[in-house]
């Protein structure tokens, strides 16, 4: 069976909403999936059961998705030469969404998974008789550590430095892809994504979105804190420390009523935002702007929401799921407690509570127009997304700020 779209990452949390997205465009499509990762189309096939697709869709996958188990790190994606031509004259789009997004990881490996991938992904796309149009999933996060200001879509540059190796490492992706680009004449669609998440309930059978990693270490600290943190206040607290504003969180009924409250402070904006995209929608998105014809050099667009989360919205959630209060501070404690001190092991994730910063984001809605907005990401959406069944208690509104007045659509 010969399949001329091929999509690496397809079990991941976006890929597997591009690779349904694909679907609904194209009669089939080859799956780049991990060698010795398991099985990708029963992956694919509980996602699709989890997500809601009628039933003939879940039973035609096995004759529509091509696996073709791959190495990203090794020559020739770990194929035979045969086989790696035979993959390449096939096809006609190659979308590489696989990679490392752990915040947390050293460079060299992050190199391997990102960088190299994408290399050898390149390397592909050069082999094929058909020239195949390449489409790169980035990140809008390859801006780098500046945290104020607007990013736009044709900078790329490490001026600012990054918040971590991920960030480095897929801006050194997107620089090969510009290489690369221009050594072989070829045309390449960029997306870069702002942070992804979804109100899909978790489950054991579904990839974890990137909150979900937060979370979980929040309550690795809850679960870990001896007897003697029981109803600890901060110092700060006690004595009113202005310096300290903690955006309180929802009370959930039943889930964290028992358990004792615990303090942390972080380093952070009260007054920052973050930006949220719904997967499903940034699927789509990026799925209907590979229908437009390439320029034939670099196109890149940030897949991005319209409105950015208020930072306080993100700290309610995550106190509401770990039971612990959060006070945002303007510099990391000179000593830290000892619930404190295993999250300076994070600081690539914790990072982004400092952000201002927004993305632009003309070119897609020039063209895509009033479907290129998304609907909101509050605070019920993104409970559904992690937390318990019962529904979350709607959230005392921040009140008005330059930053979140209804005027200005970043707010």
């Amino acid at each position: 069976m010969v399949v001329p779209v091929a999509l690496t990452g397809a079990t991941g949390f976006l890929g597997l909403r591009l690779l349904r997205q694909l679907l609904a465009v194209h009669r089939s499509v080859t799956v780049l999936a991990h060698a010795g990762s398991g099985d990708a189309l029963h992956r694919i096939t509980r996602f699709f059961e989890l997500s809601g697709a009628p039933g003939p869709v879940v039973s035609e996958l096995p004759h529509r998705v091509r696996v073709v188990e791959t190495d990203l790190e090794r020559p020739r994606l770990g194929l035979s030469a045969p086989a790696f031509q035979e993959l390449a004259d096939g096809l006609d789009a190659l979308w590489h969404s696989a990679g490392s997004i752990n915040l947390e990881g050293d460079l060299p490996q992050l190199r391997r998974t990102n960088v190299d991938g994408t290399r050898r992904v390149l390397e592909l796309a050069a082999a094929g008789r058909r020239k195949p149009v390449v489409h790169h999933v980035s990140t809008a996060f390859v801006a780098g550590a500046r945290r104020d200001g607007v990013a736009y879509e044709d900078e790329l540059d490490d001026a600012s430095g990054f918040e971590n190796a991920y960030e480095r490492s897929k801006y050194e992706a997107e620089k090969l892809v510009h290489a690369w680009s221009r050594e072989h004449g070829r045309p390449v669609v960029v997306l870069r994504p702002s942070i992804l998440v979804t109100d899909l309930p978790p489950h054991p059978d579904l990839p974890s979105h990137p909150l979900q990693v937060i979370e979980r270490i929040l309550s690795d600290v809850r679960r870990t804190a001896g007897p003697e943190h029981k109803s600890q206040e901060h110092e700060s607290q006690e004595h009113g420390n202005p310096a300290v504003r903690r955006p309180h969180g929802p009370s959930h009924p039943g889930l964290r009523a028992a358990l004792p409250r615990l303090h942390v402070r972080l380093v952070g904006q009260p007054d920052g935002r973050l930006n949220l995209t719904q997967v499903e929608h940034a699927a789509e998105v990026m799925v209907r702007l590979a229908d437009r014809t390439p320029s034939g050099g670099v196109d890149t667009y940030h897949v991005v929401h319209d409105r950015d989360v208020p930072v306080r919205t993100v700290v309610a959630l995550l106190e509401g799921l770990s039971g612990i209060s959060i006070d945002l501070v303007a510099t990391k404690p000179d000593t830290p407690s000892a619930l404190e001190a295993p999250l300076d092991f994070y600081p690539g994730m914790t990072a982004y509570l400092g952000h201002r910063r927004r993305f632009d984001d003309t070119r897609v809605r020039t063209l895509l127009g009033p479907s290129a907005v998304s609907a909101p990401v509050d605070l019920g959406y993104l409970w559904s997304g992690l937390g318990p069944e019962e529904p979350v208690p709607a959230p005392t509104p921040p009140p008005a700020s330059p930053a979140t007045v209804p005027s200005d659509r970043y707010a």
